[in-house]
């Protein structure tokens, strides 16, 4: 059923419930009294929890710290050791507030955007709580290892009248409230249920050697007894984990890596299943009774008079838009995602252009780009062209020194050019540059490199080809470490907060990549001496077998793989196949944001190739409803921006979190009154001229209603043209 409205309609009127109910929820209608019955979707597994919260002492969107608390110190736990579960639930949303936007005051947080924002951008909401019922329920299906948190959240200012729905599926790794501070704010603000899901990735941590694993409120449980109530713990063989225990010890595994379930290829299934739970516990809070049974409600809230937008970021992004090229149901009614790991699979059709120049590399599978990068972003960072410099607390001399050994690594396997170490540097950054990655993004390739490039391509290697943590894959493990790189235990009062505190990937909560077979004993990966070179390059050795898995071929002589490594290489290609999307949205208006210094998911890899493919596949009617804005200046991290001079982005980056708000407003007035969308187009935006400036309205203009000829992005042919 195709919901869009062409037309301005204030409401919808609901459809026939009779015709829903074998499609809605996977209820069932009563043949008898004809009533369409509220049923629990299927693959629920146990029962649904209901908090209710005042809006004063504890809240739903701020976890009753209000904005004043958001941007203040993190809350501390009464007792460090044991936190509560409505502790951690306080400080997770704390955590992964700040996670996602610039959190500072000169950069937009509490006068641009913010809890005490309203959805007209004024500053009217005091410290922006919510007061309204959280509902939390675990999807699996049957086999207790999936364990996919749902959770729904109904301001108090929910109108059963007027109903909507709003998805905010987490972004990265992150636990279910990944995206509170996102699509979440925006729909409680407008009084729509909020449907979250941590996509079966979440923050799942389980500890080897004590056994230690994560309970679903964040609380700590034993292996032995969880008996499924874990958000994660490892399916393998206890002699397996033994031996393993035994060469490697004090060695944890990780949910999204480790779960062998390759949860992305259900991240559109698990947010439709999060739509369905809210309407499910929309109809039993505002469902009638039914005739025959007091205790059994009538779907009165339906898809057909409910404004459903799928939104999020990220990966929650890229969630939102499989879900809807997969919504069969007609359960979205429109899509507005910001920096979206979207992965559009094969698009050999398509060219992307721009200014004059064509784009040589583009919409490769995300761990296709990552291996690559992971080889040649440390040595690129040394370029004269990329230039950052952090701080020494986050990168020591020691981390200078093992990337001028990755380059004189790379130079000595015939991978690069350059007889000098700034030749060799400036020769990596041209590669990934030619490979798909803006010249915008040149600068933050250093930053990248140090918190996420290596803990993703980890990650995502493992999770395609469904490895267990004990099959040591490419030698990288997961531990804590000391600060001279060596494996040191898990500690248990850090360990206790990792639900609030943790990302579900390394690094986090003390978590590291460790890799094996270093020199000399396991070791840190930024501190590792790889066997091959002898010398501490970043763990070159790993990195290389990572990319082989990927490409099935040795990067440096392109032999083509054989043995373990051919096997272990069939199984991460054939999940690098479950993950791509087609591009061919159903019908439902969209909008795409993103940045175009993004140096995490590069546009040319993503946003840019999932619209450019979009608009070559889909029908011309359905293309005509999709739209991607671009913003310069802008890039993945906005928390990155809070870091100042350290990092550098507060002078060269603008927050890209007001313009999801505006596509969020954008596809509101478009479903409600047949407003049109913004066309596709840059906006043009200017970064604050020192760390001391505050950023204002003029930093960050405004999405254009006609934006001028030389700002709009059109596909001419097979060309999808975008503007320097």
């Amino acid at each position: 059923m195709n919901k869009s409205i062409p037309t301005p309609i204030p409401h919808r009127t609901p459809i026939a419930a009779a015709a829903l109910a074998a499609l809605v929820l996977g209820g069932c209608a009563s043949s008898a009294s004809n009533e369409d019955i509220n049923t629990l979707p299927a693959g629920m597994a146990g029962a649904i929890v209901e908090k209710t919260y005042d809006g004063t002492a504890d809240d739903l969107l701020t976890g009753g710290l209000g904005k004043t608390g958001l941007m203040g110190a993190a809350p501390a736990y009464a007792v460090p050791a044991t936190p509560t579960a409505s502790e951690l639930r306080r400080n997770a949303i704390y955590n992964n507030y700040r996670a996602l936007v610039d959190y500072t005051p000169l950069g937009g947080m509490g006068v641009l955007y913010g809890p005490n924002i309203d959805l007209t951008g004024a500053s009217t909401l005091g410290e922006g709580k919510i007061a309204g019922r959280e509902y939390i329920a675990y999807a699996d299906d049957g086999t207790g290892q999936q364990n996919v948190t749902l959770m729904v959240q109904v301001p108090d200012s929910f109108d059963a009248k007027k109903p909507c729905i709003v998805t905010a599926t987490s972004s990265g790794s992150r636990g279910v409230y990944g995206a509170i501070g996102t699509a979440g704010e925006w729909g409680l603000k407008r009084g729509c249920a909020v449907a979250y899901t941590d996509k079966g990735t979440g923050n799942g941590l389980h500890d080897l050697t004590s056994g230690a694993v994560m309970a679903r409120d964040g609380t700590m449980l034993t292996a032995a007894t969880a008996a499924g109530k874990a958000v994660f713990q490892s399916a393998a063989a206890a002699s397996d984990v033994a031996a393993f225990n035994t060469a490697t010890p004090n060695r944890v595994a990780y949910k999204h890596a480790h779960s062998q379930q390759n949860p992305e290829k259900d991240w559109g299934k698990n947010t439709l299943d999060a739509v369905r739970l809210a309407f499910y516990v929309l109809n039993e809070r505002f469902g009638t009774a039914t005739a025959a049974d007091a205790n059994k409600k009538i779907r009165t809230i339906v898809p057909g008079n409910t404004i459903v937008i799928a939104s999020s970021v990220s990966n929650g992004g890229g969630a939102a838009l499989a879900a809807a090229e997969q919504d069969t149901e007609g359960l979205i009614d429109g899509v507005a995602v910001s920096e979206p790991n979207a992965q559009p699979g094969a698009n050999t059709g398509l060219t992307i252009q721009q200014g004059a120049a064509n784009v040589a590399t583009h919409s490769k599978p995300l761990i296709d780009y990552f291996t690559y990068e992971n080889i040649y972003q440390p040595c690129a960072a040394l370029s004269s062209q990329a230039s950052q410099v952090l701080a020494a607390a986050f990168w020591p001399a020691a981390y200078t020194t093992a990337a001028q050994n990755r380059c004189a690594a790379l130079a000595a396997k015939g991978l690069l050019t350059g007889a000098t170490l700034a030749a060799q540097a400036d020769a990596a950054l041209a590669k990934l540059n030619s490979y798909g990655w803006q010249a915008e993004s040149n600068f933050f390739q250093q930053s990248h490199y140090r918190f996420a490039t290596n803990s993703i391509a980890v990650t995502y290697v493992n999770t395609y080809g469904r490895f267990s943590v004990t099959d040591n894959v490419c030698g990288f493990s997961m531990a804590n470490t000391t600060a001279t790189g060596d494996v040191a235990a898990q500690v248990a009062a850090t360990q206790a907060g990792l639900f609030a505190s943790g990302n579900g990937v390394p690094p986090t909560g003390g978590v590291n990549l460790v890799y094996n077979p270093s020199v000399g004993g396991a070791k840190l990966d930024l501190l590792a001496v790889s066997p091959t070179s002898g010398t501490a390059d970043f763990a070159f050795d790993g990195a290389l077998c990572m990319r082989s898995l990927v490409t099935g071929k040795d990067e440096a002589t392109g032999a083509t793989l054989t043995g373990t490594l051919k096997a272990q290489s069939d199984r991460v290609i054939a999940g690098i196949n479950e993950v791509q999307l087609t591009a061919k949205l159903r019908s439902k208006p969209t909008i795409i944001v993103a940045g175009r210094s993004d140096t995490l998911l590069p546009v040319n890899h993503t946003a840019r190739a999932y619209f450019g493919k979009n608009q070559l596949s889909d029908t011309a009617a359905d293309a005509a409803k999709v739209r991607y804005i671009e913003v310069t200046n802008a890039q993945h991290f906005d928390t990155f921006i809070a870091f100042g001079a350290a990092f550098g982005y507060d002078t060269r980056t603008v927050p890209l979190h007001p313009y999801l708000n505006q596509a969020l407003n954008a596809m509101w007035n478009h479903l409600n009154t047949g407003a049109a969308l913004p066309v596709s187009q840059v906006v043009r935006t200017t970064p604050r001229a020192t760390s001391a400036t505050a950023l204002s309205a003029a930093n960050v203009p405004a999405i254009a209603t006609a934006p001028a000829a030389g700002d709009q992005i059109v596909l001419t042919g097979t060309t999808l043209k975008v503007p320097d």
